[in-house]
């Protein structure tokens, strides 16, 4: 019984004992975690080889400060915002730390700031060059830098109206100057049915917004699906609102005209007499050694063409040469020469040249020249 109190008060003192708070972890190159270095309520996160703090707007300039002092990043890239909707604008600054050779760091540091009250204090007294980053930012998103020394338009005309890269800023670029040419049938007057016109998201009607404010004829109002449903019922003859009955048929009856053009033609006696179709012949068969008609004729002719080539009269030879009679006769005996034979399985598959080649002539022999008597030496000496 005596333990039992003494448990009860260890667990007591347990108890009262405050919650030890979970320590911040260090996030990628930063020494110390970033509520130490960059004040209250900032947070850190590393992607992409660039590390993200987000600090509150009442933190921005500390923020700033402690980036360029503690952390060396001395070199300001950029300035700039995105519109959040739902959210407000969120002011970005890149700085970068590239004071150790072969190595640099890149910090992004961020805030957020309402779009009902858009301002926050200018960086220009920690980095001179963000003066003409904000400039840009202001006339572009609507953004007020306090304390900005020469916040003026940079790159807007100054009698511009609103902030281009806002979400809710209207795309006036076709209501204040048409697409050239007809994009659509019924543009640029030139006649054709008109479809129904839809506009972009941002893109106001040019009769509400514009320099022809009010001045356009109203568009004309489409029916209704079901008024128009009712309309091609009561030409049909039916009660408001109800389809007449769909015709059926079957495939073989044909269409309405199909049907008509039957009918009439079957009153009139030419129909009825219509003379039968003559049959055809019956088609003619053959083996595939036979070939086609056009190879039998290609045949029958290179053998016409070879019977006629042997059975010609040879040319008879001049009288001077006596021995051109024997290959003469020769080529007379000779039996004609019979086609290639042909390929039982198919007519193209036996072999036979491209071309005929030319028959070699028989060149005639050479007479024999007669051999010179030798001439007598003439001696000094006589007999």
């Amino acid at each position: 019984m005596s333990e039992q109190p003494e448990q009860q008060a260890e667990t007591a003192a347990q108890a009262e004992q405050p919650e030890r708070p979970v320590a911040e972890p260090v996030v990628g190159w930063l020494p110390r975690p970033a509520s130490e270095i960059f004040g209250a309520g900032a947070t850190a996160e590393l992607a992409y080889d660039a590390l993200t703090v987000d600090v509150p707007v009442d933190g921005w300039l500390t923020a700033l400060t402690a980036a360029r002092d503690d952390l060396g990043c001395s070199y300001f890239d950029w300035l700039s915002a995105v519109d959040e909707p739902g959210t407000g604008f969120r002011i970005c600054v890149h700085l970068a730390d590239v004071a150790r050779p072969g190595t640099v760091h890149r910090l992004i540091v961020r805030t957020t700031v309402p779009h009902e009250a858009a301002a926050l204090p200018t960086a220009v007294g920690v980095y001179a060059g963000a003066g003409w980053h904000e400039r840009e930012t202001h006339e572009m998103f609507g953004v007020d830098f306090t304390g900005h020394p020469h916040l003026v338009p940079l790159l807007l005309p100054d009698n511009f109206e609103g902030h281009p890269l806002r979400k809710d800023f209207v795309l006036a670029a076709r209501v204040a100057k048409a697409w050239p040419g007809a994009k659509e049938p019924g543009e640029s007057e030139h006649g054709g049915p008109k479809r129904r016109q839809m506009l972009p998201p941002g893109v106001p009607d040019p009769n509400e917004w514009g320099p022809l404010k009010g001045q356009l004829p109203p568009a004309p109002a489409r029916p209704a699906r079901g008024a128009r449903a009712a309309g091609g019922a009561r030409a049909a003859g039916g009660a408001a609102g109800e389809r007449p009955a769909r015709r059926t048929r079957t495939a073989g009856e044909g269409s309405a005209g199909q049907r008509q053009a039957a009918g009439e033609t079957a009153g009139t006696p030419a129909a009825e007499a219509r003379p039968e179709r003559p049959e055809r012949p019956a088609r003619r068969t053959r083996s595939a050694s036979e070939g086609s008609a056009a190879q039998r004729q290609a045949a029958e002719a290179a053998a016409t063409e070879g019977t006629s080539e042997t059975t010609s009269p040879a040319e008879t030879p001049s009288a001077g040469t006596p021995s051109a009679e024997t290959p003469a006769k020769e080529a007379a005996a000779a039996p004609p020469e019979e086609a290639a034979p042909r390929s039982s399985d198919a007519p193209w598959h036996h072999a036979r040249p491209a071309f005929d080649e030319p028959e070699k002539k028989p060149e005639p022999e050479k007479k024999a020249e007669p051999k010179e008597k030798p001439e007598p030496e003439q001696g000094g000496d006589t007999p």
